[in-house]
């Protein structure tokens, strides 16, 4: 079993493009060991991934940029979906925005009872930009994905598992327990199972859309840049100062 931690508390495991560098080079390493299935978890309790860091991304401005920075997250999220081995999202706390994209890029999603989860950019005025849109529409059908982007919904773990976001909940005080029981579970399997099972799974069931890449990733773009997007960016920050 590989595990691989997000831990930047300072900014609650948010992802920016230096975390999705080091990330991509993780699995690059991984892809090299003997690892029959990977772990995603964030540092901590409280948050999985909180979303995109605002600080760092916030210094993209131009259409150009904001195509470059969702197509190269967006493919890094691919190669999770699709890395040869089954990866497992242990969603110790709060996965929201891109944080539930890269919960969604997994094949397996475990939560504490305790976190939330959801695709709540809209609240900013943008979309997902990673694949998650995809993504969920795959696992939840295309009419509950469009209800949950559309609205920004934030559901708690227990309504996640009911609509199909999270496959298992688990009480806060046996997390770590649980998520580690389902890993070597599948760790402990013949040699070569593991890898198997995904191939055939994968196929049946593609997680990355290529194809949609350059669409989805200018649509994105198009509301990154437009003032209505940076209004709500400011006001978020106001918030967080006030509060």
């Amino acid at each position: 079993m590989a595990l691989v931690t997000i831990d930047r508390p300072e900014v609650r495991n948010a992802i920016g493009l230096a975390t999705a560098e080091e990330l991509d080079a993780t699995f690059g390493q991984i892809s090299q060991s003997d690892a029959a299935v990977v772990v995603i978890r964030g540092g901590g309790d409280r948050a999985f991934v909180s979303g995109g860091d605002l600080k760092e991304l916030g210094a993209i401005r131009t259409h150009e940029d904001a195509v470059s920075m969702a197509t190269r997250v967006r493919r890094l999220l691919d190669r999770i979906a699709s890395f040869p081995v089954p990866v497992i999202a242990a969603v110790n706390g709060h996965a929201l925005g891109g944080g539930a994209e890269v919960a969604m890029s997994a094949d397996i999603r475990i939560a504490a009872e305790d976190v939330k989860i959801g695709f709540n950019q809209v609240n900013l005025g943008i979309i997902p930009a990673w694949g998650g849109a995809e993504r969920l529409a795959a696992a939840i059908g295309r009419s509950r994905a469009m209800i949950a982007i559309a609205t920004g919904a934030i559901y708690d773990a227990r309504s996640a598992q009911r609509l199909g976001l999270v496959d298992l909940v688990v009480p806060r005080e046996s997390f770590d327990v649980e998520w580690r029981a389902m890993a070597c579970q599948i760790a402990q399997t013949a040699p070569g199972s593991s890898r198997a099972v995904k191939s055939v799974v994968g196929a049946a069931a593609p997680s990355t859309h290529r194809d949609l890449e350059a669409d989805a990733a200018d649509a994105f773009a198009r509301l990154w840049t437009a003032d209505e997007h940076w209004a709500a960016v400011e006001a978020l920050e106001e918030k967080r100062k006030s509060g």
